[in-house]
């Protein structure tokens, strides 16, 4: 049987109630992210109130998987090393049943790029997380669809309506939760499905704010919330976050510096009071 549709009101208390539970328990994430995104992410990470963890080395990971709570791969910046890397750790976080996300950045962009998601993709992320240009084409290379969209670089063309079916097809299929982000995020479990229309478009101005959106994905995962649950709150709240830090600033210089006070600062209160489906 479905789970029955979670209303406004059921999303925005969740997402408050997890963003308090990544304060309390501080969470360590191990992050394996693209050299741009490195710095964002950790800070990220550390206004959330987690504890990020930039370990990449192979020979580190089976040994240190199991201190963390959550693992995070991105594939901004792929290297044969790094590819390696990112297998030896999701093999050790399935072994040992640390949940992870995947970040498949610049998917359907080049050969080793799609081979090394689509080996990645064997172990079983809990989430997947990216632009609604990536999931569609994330979804083609996995052969479930033959949709011809795909990334243009690493920006999002696509609109959440036009990743739905792609995203559920995907979901159903590595029985996990997909975000699909942009001016609407869209998150489903392959059943449920929610529609989050917060954010800014200063977000799509400063580098890396995607990518540290799936580090700050991996915190609330973490927790051992339903990775559905994870996801949904942790879009709501980083959008609501961009929102308020968009109030007061002149451009993305100054926006950057007020989205990781305001993820320092945010409350549960703010989420209920700021949250909109799309």
């Amino acid at each position: 049987m479905n789970e029955p549709a979670r209303t406004h009101d059921d999303i925005a208390a969740e997402a408050a109630r997890l963003l308090d539970g990544v304060r309390a328990s501080r969470p360590l994430v191990q992050v394996i992210t693209n050299l741009v995104s490195m710095d964002i992410a950790a800070n990220v990470l550390l206004a959330a109130g987690a504890a990020p963890a930039m370990v990449h080395a192979p020979q580190e990971s089976p040994e240190f998987i199991r201190k963390v709570a959550a693992l995070v791969i991105n594939t901004g910046t792929l290297t044969q090393a790094g590819a390696e890397a990112m297998e030896v750790a999701t093999i050790a976080a399935r072994t040992h049943g640390v949940p992870w996300v995947l970040d498949p950045v610049g998917v359907g962009g080049t050969k080793f790029r799609d081979e090394t998601i689509l080996r990645l993709l064997r172990h079983r992320p809990a989430i997947i997380r990216g632009n609604s240009s990536e999931i569609i084409a994330l979804a083609r290379i996995a052969g479930l669809t033959q949709e011809a969209g795909g990334p243009r670089g690493m920006d999002n063309v696509h609109s959440a309506d036009e990743a739905e079916a792609s995203a559920r097809k995907l979901a159903r299929h590595c029985l996990c939760t997909v975000a699909a982000t942009g001016a609407i995020d869209l998150i489903t479990d392959g059943q449920r499905l929610v529609r989050l229309a917060n954010g800014s478009p200063l977000m799509e101005r400063v580098t890396a704010l995607g990518c540290a959106l799936s580090a700050y994905s991996g915190a609330f995962l973490g927790l051992g919330a339903d990775p559905f649950s994870a996801s949904c709150s942790a879009l709501a709240a980083y959008a609501i976050a961009g929102d308020m830090a968009a109030e007061g600033a002149k451009g993305p210089a100054s926006f950057r510096t007020a989205f990781i006070d305001i993820l320092f600062t945010l409350s549960g209160e703010d989420i209920v009071q700021r949250l909109r489906r799309g």
